[in-house]
């Protein structure tokens, strides 16, 4: 069997020309591929710049942040120096205050208290209940009038007083030398020879008495 081609040859060829791609159209492609990709960069490179500028811009942030808070600092240093010297000052005030209670003062306040009536020495309760426990008659009488006692004379050397008045009675003087000895300002308690004795307004006979104590501070 023969089969005849009865199209025109021509028509085909062109037909087949039209069909397939021309080299312009090629290049169109091409830029258009090499475009995209140069916006595919651009566009990450964009990217990654804004990521760096704003790690930037967070540290810069913090930076002022710590610029802000050191100026604050400094501008506070006068003030911390001010309250520093106040606290100084009290401290050492607090401290000769303290001084002053461990001292000559305690031990005068301590005999005020006890020559006045309703009130007695500082007792160290155990170092008090030792005593007494060694011997019983070292107890001082609470209901004592401590009026019946006048003191003249305090005198320090080297922490050691001596001291000198008149009292009512012999009694008296062993009253106050119990106290002396029960307070914890007081230690080593001398009683020594009597002074002179004399009389009140009203004719009441007083006899002198002089002791020897030592303190504690």
């Amino acid at each position: 069997m023969i089969r005849v081609n009865l199209l025109p040859q021509k028509k085909r060829a062109e037909r087949v020309a039209t069909a397939e791609p021309s080299a312009s159209q090629r290049w169109i492609l091409v830029v258009l591929a090499f475009a995209v990709l140069l916006a595919g960069g651009f566009i990450w490179f964009h990217q990654t710049k804004v990521k760096e500028l704003q790690k930037q811009t967070n540290s810069n942030s913090q930076l002022e942040g710590d610029i802000t808070n050191i100026r604050q600092l400094v501008q506070q240093h006068e003030q911390v120096k001010k309250d520093l010297a106040l606290l100084k000052a009290r401290d050492e005030a607090i401290q000769r205050l303290e001084k002053a209670r461990s001292g000559p003062t305690a031990a005068l306040l301590e005999l005020s208290r006890l020559l006045t009536p309703g009130k007695g020495p500082t007792v160290d309760p155990d170092r008090y209940a030792a005593t007494l426990k060694a011997n019983p008659l070292q107890a001082f009488n609470p209901g004592w009038d401590s009026r019946r006692v006048w003191v003249s004379s305090f005198k320090e050397d080297g922490r050691v007083v001596e001291l000198t008045g008149l009292a009512r009675d012999s009694t008296d003087v062993s009253e106050l030398a119990l106290r002396l000895k029960a307070s914890s300002y007081f230690y080593d308690v001398k009683i020594l020879s009597g002074g002179k004795g004399t009389k009140t307004a009203n004719d009441v006979a007083m006899v002198g008495w002089g002791m020897q104590v030592k303190v504690r501070y």
